[in-house]
């Protein structure tokens, strides 16, 4: 005997989860000082979203440049932070969303729409810093863009996927809900001669 049936609706925490994952590694992204790192010895020059600093060979300490005197750095710090904060929102909305008995899922395609809205946010922020900080920052030595910007990224990529899930998951709203009976495949000896 053969049960088909989605056993869903013990794992509807998973999307929030997902979310929660990426609010994680958006924050790691907004906090790090990782964006732009020397590649190799001597480590003369890192950058984060808000700043980029340098340093001399032989100097121990860091001279510090703001992003934010450049339009640029505001317009990448911005727009990731705009996508961040609606995806703080989206965490929440779903968290409330899954917490309810009843689902509303028309609802959960809409944090799906502004999950994308996120995505965009977010990779325009992402696509602004890294070219316009080769055009305008002097860089010295060999660079690298690296932990804290592939955090961005992460973020970002799973924010996609969420977004897919999201728009999709009304689709088998009956599934999740357990409004479906499960079907069981069984073959009868009346049935299936060939058995005997």
């Amino acid at each position: 005997m053969v049960v088909c049936g989605l056993a869903c609706w013990r794992c509807r925490w998973l999307l929030p989860l997902l979310l929660g994952l990426a609010i994680i590694m958006g924050i790691i992204a907004l906090a790090g000082r990782g964006w732009l790192e020397s590649e190799s010895d001597p480590y003369v020059q890192q950058a984060s979203l808000w700043e980029s600093c340098t340093r001399g060979e032989e100097d121990l300490n860091w001279s510090c440049v703001s992003l934010m005197d450049y339009g640029w750095g505001r317009a990448a710090a911005a727009t990731y932070l705009v996508g961040f904060v609606i995806l703080v929102i989206c965490f929440a909305l779903a968290v409330i969303a899954f917490s309810i008995e009843i689902l509303r899922f028309n609802f959960v395609r809409g944090i799906g729409g502004l999950l994308f809205v996120v995505a965009a946010f977010q990779i325009i922020g992402l696509v602004i810093y890294p070219v316009k900080f080769t055009e305008e920052i002097p860089l010295m030595g060999d660079n690298m863009f690296s932990w804290a910007y592939g955090f961005g990224w992460a973020s970002t990529v799973v924010v996609i996927g969420c977004a897919f899930f999201f728009c999709c998951l009304p689709n088998w709203e009956d599934e999740v809900l357990g409004n479906i009976k499960p079907t069981y495949y069984y073959s009868s000896p009346e049935r299936a001669p060939y058995l005997n």
